[in-house]
């Protein structure tokens, strides 16, 4: 892929709406400088004093500078800070007529499982509405395309990341795209180096600092294939290597928790809009795929007479 075209690629992120803004910052905060996160907390947690005040008074608020507060509205989407003033302001008014609660997710090691049970649940789905709202569709577009007109695609993850590598994998394959998921960090650096212009190369990383996904799709990236990097945290390491970015919302892991499942679910709704996404511009070579993949594997969902009697063993 050329650098024109891989400049191309590259879109202008949206303001989010109001109600995606703590996703955002959630999102940034940890690669943030420190004096911008300062802003960024500051409007986070008390949204509706912050949209009250001047951009020198948020200023002396936290202890930054007037071009500080500007850029930290700039680096969270915004023209500037009166547009982000706008926002925290109907922020706090959607928070004041109850239609974005602020709930507690946390679990203590004594909840009664109702309660666990009702936490997940919440931070579930807010997790999807985070990141439906914070997802940037034109980059959403310009991935779709890439993958739907890829001669090979290769993906990359470990841990919880490579659940989601592979089942983006699987989708791809039901559908007659070549795709491959890599766990094992030497296959996916053998993998890169053999790939192309033409190619489309994914780093799966909810941290987006995991060196193992970084480094071949960094090799990808050299080597001139079209490079994805699906992360919560939209300006880490493996976003230098990667011509589009799908951020995710940014998961609240606690002690309880290292581990939140949160983040796996952001990423599986990005894997599905990317599928149908797919599917939608391959139609005519995707529905016969796939009707082909379900017709193969038919006879292994029907039980046989022995499985299905009661007195087979």
């Amino acid at each position: 892929m050329s650098e024109n075209t891989k400049e191309n690629f590259s879109r202008a992120t949206p303001a989010p709406p109001p109600h995606a803004l703590r996703a955002r910052i959630r999102s940034l905060g940890p690669s943030l400088p420190h004096s911008v996160r300062a802003v960024a907390e500051a409007v986070a947690a008390d949204p509706a004093a912050c949209a009250r005040l001047t951009v020198s008074a948020l200023a002396a608020h936290t202890g930054t500078s007037e071009a500080t507060v500007v850029r930290a509205a700039r680096l969270l989407g915004y023209p500037g800070y009166r547009d982000l003033r706008l926002a925290l302001a109907a922020l706090a008014a959607q928070q004041e007529s109850g239609t974005a609660p602020a709930v507690t997710v946390d679990i203590a090691v004594d909840d009664p499982l109702a309660d666990v049970v009702a936490k997940l649940a919440h931070e579930e789905a807010q997790t999807l509405t985070d990141t439906a709202a914070a997802l940037d569709l034109n980059q959403l577009a310009a991935a779709v395309t890439a993958l739907a007109t890829a001669r090979r695609i290769d993906i990359y993850g470990v841990g919880a990341s490579a659940l989601v590598g592979q089942d983006l994998a699987q989708k791809l394959l039901r559908i007659g795209l070549l795709a491959h998921a890599h766990s094992d960090p030497h296959l996916a650096v053998t993998g890169a180096v053999q790939l192309r212009p033409g190619d489309v190369a994914v780093a799966v990383t909810h941290s987006g600092s995991t060196g193992d996904v970084i480094e071949p799709l960094r090799v990808a990236f050299e080597h001139g294939a079209t490079t994805l990097a699906l992360t919560g945290r939209p300006n880490s390491p493996v976003t230098r290597h990667a011509d589009l970015v799908l951020a995710t919302s940014a998961a609240r892991e606690t002690r309880l928790r290292p581990a939140a499942m949160s983040s796996r679910t952001s990423q599986l709704l990005v894997v599905d809009c990317l599928f149908v996404g797919i599917a939608q511009q391959t139609y005519e070579t995707a529905a016969p795929a796939l009707a082909a993949s379900y017709e193969a594997l038919a006879h292994r969902h029907k039980s046989s007479p022995a499985t299905s009697s009661p007195s087979g063993v």
